[in-house]
């Protein structure tokens, strides 16, 4: 068994094929997906589709590109939209961008520890977005720690091995795409490989960066067996082995789902 634990199946060119993009999964042994919102309006359509599909379950947060239009989003807010259905299992995304700046800075940060607040109250697991903001993201994760713990998984990892090792001495899980794939990436799948596996989560982060042999062709979740399969040869460890140990870590983190 598989978990995608983190797309976007309210994007297109899934979201209007989803009973096709859901069969091609399952063919895969892709048995659970996690559609995580960016922004209200996308939330909203996760709501109908984990209403639809009983292996889809969803998470409410605003990603730091969108944190400019939710500049008074806050902690009580966040509860609020995550208690309207309880098929929302984690909190985010949310987190730093520095790559694009496409909001301010300031703004990201202060959405960011809203997001951190309300993962600490409901002892929801945030999702992480780290993008060209390695040291901040790490310093308000580790401050945020020091005053309650939370569990935390930094989505789409492709930071650098020392920033991957901080972030596990933190307590955090770490997920890999499809980038992990790609064939000028061989430093973030040495990151990976160094990585204990009790700490390591597959995603697609669909319809975006699929994985080789598919690179620059939209993402779906059933593409995820090219990570899966990658991951386990540079580990040494049988693909069907390597996908249990992830989902078990899923389960660990975002707890057993119906």
């Amino acid at each position: 068994m598989i978990i995608d634990s983190h797309c976007h199946l309210e994007y297109e060119p899934m979201g209007s094929n989803l009973d096709e993009v859901i069969e091609r999964a399952l063919k895969n042994n892709v048995k659970y997906l996690l559609s995580i919102s960016t922004t209200n309006e996308s939330y909203t359509r996760i709501l109908k589709i984990t209403e639809k599909y009983p292996n889809i379950y969803g998470s409410y947060g605003i990603h730091p590109h969108e944190t400019k239009d939710y500049k008074n989003l806050n902690e009580q807010e966040i509860i609020q939209k995550i208690s309207l259905s309880k098929k929302i299992i984690g909190i985010g995304e949310t987190g730093l961008d520095y790559y694009y700046n496409h909001s301010d800075r300031l703004i990201q940060k202060k959405i960011f520890s809203e997001h951190i607040k309300a993962a600490q109250k409901l002892n929801l697991p945030l999702i992480i977005h780290s993008r060209s903001a390695e040291e901040d993201t790490y310093q308000i994760i580790k401050n945020e720690k020091k005053n309650k713990d939370f569990k935390a998984l930094i989505h789409c990892f492709t930071g650098s091995k020392e920033f991957a090792h901080k972030l596990i001495d933190l307590g955090c899980y770490i997920s890999a795409s499809g980038v992990v794939t790609f064939k000028n990436s061989k430093d973030l799948a040495d990151t990976f490989l160094s990585l204990p596996n009790n700490r390591i989560l597959v995603e697609t982060d669909s319809p975006y960066l699929s994985p080789e042999p598919l690179r620059g062709k939209p993402n779906e979740p059933s593409h995820i067996v090219h990570t899966v399969n990658f991951l386990s040869k540079i580990k040494n460890i049988d693909p069907t082995k390597f996908a249990e140990i992830t989902s078990s870590n899923f389960f660990k983190l975002f707890g057993q789902l119906n």
